[in-house]
């Protein structure tokens, strides 16, 4: 599903010069690929260090964020890539109740344990409802939450599936998708998308498309329907941030993933790449992290 109005797009440089703007208003820029920043420090970069939990989106892992992580910590930054029970390299411990609470307490124990504070949480796809979960949870390390072409959970959309509040069913899609689930409960990317949900099908994307199929994983499904309940206001009052990634073709995020995020107290950054723009424009997201953690 597409969207309208997202207005002009402009260059990397225009978009980190008003992102200080913007995060105070809703709107905002879009990025454009571009050459890749050469490595960076701190100390010669002026920029403060800062604090990264970068949290995997649906049958991925913390090795989605390499690139970004790599560019991050160059730049003299705290970068933290965790891997949700299920996932990637612990695709091995899922198990039929491994769902939402299982994600929430996994990034919530690296933030504990690792002491982290002023911990700048970002979610991609689905994951926007995890991190919602950890934010709510540990509100006094958060010091702001980014949603990263993610659902935003609001009131009516709690879960990435939500049954019918009359009935209590599911939705046909959904329902006709569960046949598909392997010993009833893991989701398999390649049943249901090709990989164009991610990135182009085209040849200069052929790296990033193979190391997809090597590492993408079954995601398990309660990760999906479990309604998140927040007691502590959830991402509300933590500075939050949206990336819109606009240059998706196939099924780009609708306003239904998008939802409030355009709406006052958001910053809402339309980027000029596809889904998977963590793996395809590094240098875009690593600068637009950074410049959301300077401005928050």
């Amino acid at each position: 599903m597409t969207d309208k109005g997202v207005g002009m797009r402009t260059s990397r440089r225009t978009i980190l010069a008003g992102l200080a703007a913007a995060a105070a208003v809703p709107g905002g820029a879009t990025a454009r690929s571009g050459p890749e920043p050469g490595p960076t420090s701190a100390s010669t970069s002026g920029e403060r260090p800062l604090t990264f939990v970068l949290v995997h989106g649906t049958w991925h892992g913390g090795w989605v964020w390499r690139d970004v992580r790599a560019l991050l910590r160059q730049r003299g930054h705290r970068v933290f890539t965790p891997t949700c029970t299920g996932c990637g390299e612990r695709a091995h411990l899922m198990r039929p109740d491994t769902g939402l609470d299982t994600h929430i307490d996994d990034i919530a124990a690296v933030i504990t344990y690792e002491e982290l504070d002023d911990v700048i949480l970002v979610g991609h796809s689905f994951s926007g409802i995890t991190i919602t979960g950890v934010a709510d949870r540990l509100r006094d390390r958060i010091r702001r939450i980014v949603f990263f072409d993610a659902l935003v959970p609001r009131p009516g959309r709690m879960a990435g599936v939500m049954p019918d509040p009359d009935t209590g069913a599911y939705p046909d899609w959904w329902v006709k998708r569960t046949a598909n689930f392997v010993d009833g409960y893991q989701m398999d990317f390649w049943t249901e998308y090709p990989l164009e949900m991610l990135l182009p099908g085209t040849p200069a994307m052929q790296p990033h498309a193979d190391r997809l199929k090597r590492l993408i994983t079954r995601h398990p499904a309660r990760q999906w329907t479990d309604v998140l309940h927040v007691e502590n206001g959830g991402w509300q009052g933590l500075s939050p941030a949206y990336i819109h990634c606009v240059g998706q073709t196939y099924r780009m995020s609708s306003d239904r993933m998008v939802g409030p995020a355009r709406g006052p107290g958001w910053t809402y950054i339309p980027l000029d790449a596809p889904r998977n723009a963590m793996m395809t424009h590094p240098g875009d997201v690593s600068d637009i992290l950074v410049q959301l953690g300077e401005t928050a």
